[in-house]
């Protein structure tokens, strides 16, 4: 066997990585210089939170969300879409101008004061993973008497 000097395996995959997260870097600086949102309370925190989710949904690492990205996204946050819901939210984003979502419009989703469904989504998530987790124990017993 000959060895060549193409990374491999996870070796490709960490680097396709490592430059992603260097794009995605470069686009929150100019959010940060952005006049719009230079008030905004905690916006690094947001944009740091919002570069580790859209990183773990950009399948391709090509710097866009596609349909199967979001659904798997929708999925892990317990609300299942079909594909036509799914190319629903993605037009309602990028204004019918595209099949996948840009990191840009990911993050105009999140910080915009317009209320979009991904938006209602990604607080909802955050929400949950605040919430003190349920007790594992069996549901209590009840009657017929206390069903409405």
């Amino acid at each position: 066997m000959t060895s060549n000097n193409k990374t491999q395996g996870g070796k490709a995959f960490g680097l396709l990585k490592a430059q992603q997260e260097i794009r995605l870097e470069e686009v929150n600086k100019e959010f940060l210089t952005d006049e719009k949102y230079m008030d905004m309370e905690d916006i690094e925190e947001k944009l740091t939170s919002c570069k580790k989710k859209f990183m773990e949904f950009d399948l391709n690492d090509q710097g866009e969300i596609g349909m199967m990205g979001l659904k798997m996204m929708m999925e892990k946050l317990g609300v299942p879409k079909t594909h036509l819901e799914i190319k629903k939210m993605i037009s309602e984003v990028t204004g019918g101008g595209s099949d996948a979502i840009s990191y840009k419009d990911f993050i105009k989703m999140v910080l915009g004061k317009r209320s979009s469904i991904l938006k209602i989504i990604m607080m909802f998530e955050e929400k949950a993973n605040e919430a003190p987790p349920k007790s594992a124990g069996p549901p209590p017993k009840r009657d017929i008497t206390s069903l409405p």
